[in-house]
């Protein structure tokens, strides 16, 4: 029988309006699987069924009535609990929170509403979204679908791991060196960082991004057609486009794509890794793309600089925190915040120049390509309960050289399952397109899941 947990968002609207289905039935279908699987998990935070049932109810009756929002309406969803819902504590994955209920809705999930859109659960992440894990001092560790042993990344850990596990089709997450490609790349689903403004958030900051993170193309795509709507708290956000979203079709033939398999800085690609990706160009030029391999725009100076950045930019956040909250932030990441109490101006300065110049350079590269491919992460998953793949403070950043870029440059980035490993964890491929191009990057995807095919069956609870 068809586990309707895990049917697509694009044949929900379809079984609804024909009957087929009710809302009801589905939202039923995803709490029963969160409850088999989260207590091994541990992908969810604030479940709300009461709520969503609700909710659901409310769609069926709108689609009995020929009523319906659209073809969001009933669909379940999960949001990133570092985004805003109403009435739901915004914990930021640190027990150094002080849990007051959101008054109202960030932009992505009050257009999800307003779509009629089930929300049903917040997701899980680690302390301030600052790691590539599932490790929280707030939240139970979040583990792999695939291999409870292994992380499911990070920063939106449960995230990829709903989406992996089939809670549902829809989930959002967030973005601001690679927080929704990693995981989705290490939990074997798609993910789509869009340009920066393009998905309006609140509140926005250098980099900062939300987007889909679901098992199929056109699930993000649909997600795309709500979240992308305008929201004035977003000072940085793009207009609204006129962008057919579920217009997905097309090819590869002609395209030229760049190939980056060294990232110019931080950890070099695992053998596993780097077959998998050069695999996947090989299915490119058999679509008719040309494909060339291509050097790094990226320096070892420009990547320490976002770790300049950032560690100073936290430290400032959390240095007036009372002792007894601070005191709560995961040792890991107080190790390394700290030494930026001793960033001189200049040093800070600097950094930030050297974030322009990543995006400089990383425009200027992506003038000569139509699209480029790199792997996601230069390692698969690893272990669970470490915070980061070299589990050192000092370098925490080296596995996010072919990610963290497009956060700089503004570019849409997509991670999509490529391959395994020899113990059958997934790989995942980024394509990143030029700014602005985020339909692109989703239909050039779309190609490639369809030539990839379907080549082995989701994980399931024990």
């Amino acid at each position: 029988m068809t586990d309707l947990a895990q049917l697509p968002a694009t044949a929900l609207a379809p079984a609804y309006a024909s009957g087929a289905l009710s809302p009801v039935e589905v939202i039923d279908a995803v709490l029963a699987r969160v409850a088999a699987w989260d207590p091994a998990l541990c992908a969810t935070y604030a479940v709300d069924a009461d709520g969503a049932r609700a909710a659901a109810c409310a769609a069926e009756a709108r689609w009995r009535n020929q009523a319906a929002l659209g073809p969001l309406d009933g669909v379940p969803v999960t949001i990133k609990e570092m985004v805003a819902t109403r009435g739901v504590p915004t914990p930021l994955g640190t027990a150094a929170s002080i849990l007051t209920p959101a008054p109202a809705d960030a932009p992505a999930p009050a257009r999800l509403r307003e779509a009629g859109a089930v929300i049903f659960a917040k997701t899980t992440a680690p302390d301030y979204g600052m790691l590539s894990s599932g490790l929280s001092s707030f939240h139970a560790l979040t583990r792999n679908p695939w291999d409870l042993t292994r992380t499911p990344g990070g920063s939106s850990s449960g995230a990829g791991a709903a989406a992996a596990a089939g809670y549902g089709p829809l989930h959002l997450g967030t973005d601001i060196g690679g927080s929704i490609r990693l995981p989705a790349g290490w939990c074997g689903v798609f993910g789509l960082k869009p340009s920066n403004g393009r998905v309006p958030i609140d509140p926005p900051y250098m980099g900062r991004v939300a987007g889909p993170m679901t098992r199929s193309v056109a699930d993000a795509a649909l997600m795309m057609t709500a979240i992308t709507k305008g929201d004035a708290r977003d000072f940085m956000s793009l207009p609204p486009g006129a962008i057919d979203w579920m217009d997905l079709a097309g090819d590869v033939r002609g395209l030229h794509i760049g190939l980056m398999t060294d990232a110019g800085a931080g950890t070099p690609v695992e053998p596993a890794v780097r077959a998998a990706v050069e695999a996947a160009a090989r299915v490119f030029e058999a679509g008719g793309a040309i494909v060339e391999p291509v050097a790094p725009f990226l320096t070892p100076a420009m990547f320490d600089a976002f770790d300049t950045f950032f560690r100073t930019r936290f430290w400032a956040e959390t240095r007036d925190l009372p002792a007894a909250r601070y005191d709560r932030i995961l040792p890991y990441i107080r190790a390394w915040v700290e030494p930026a109490e001793r960033t001189s101006a200049l040093e800070l300065y600097q950094g930030y120049q050297q974030l322009m110049a990543i995006r400089e350079a990383g425009v200027r590269f992506s003038q000569g390509f139509d699209y480029v491919l790199s792997p996601v992460a230069p390692m698969p998953a690893f272990a669970a309960q470490l915070p980061g793949p070299n589990n050192d403070p000092a370098r925490p950043f080296d596995h996010i050289a072919f990610t963290m870029p497009a956060n700089m440059t503004e570019q849409p980035a997509a991670s999509i399952d490529c391959g395994v490993t020899p113990d059958g964890l997934p790989i995942g491929l980024q394509i990143v397109g030029r700014r602005f191009d985020d339909h692109g990057v989703l239909r050039v995807a779309h190609w490639f899941e369809g030539a990839r095919g379907d080549w082995r069956n989701w994980p399931e609870p024990a």
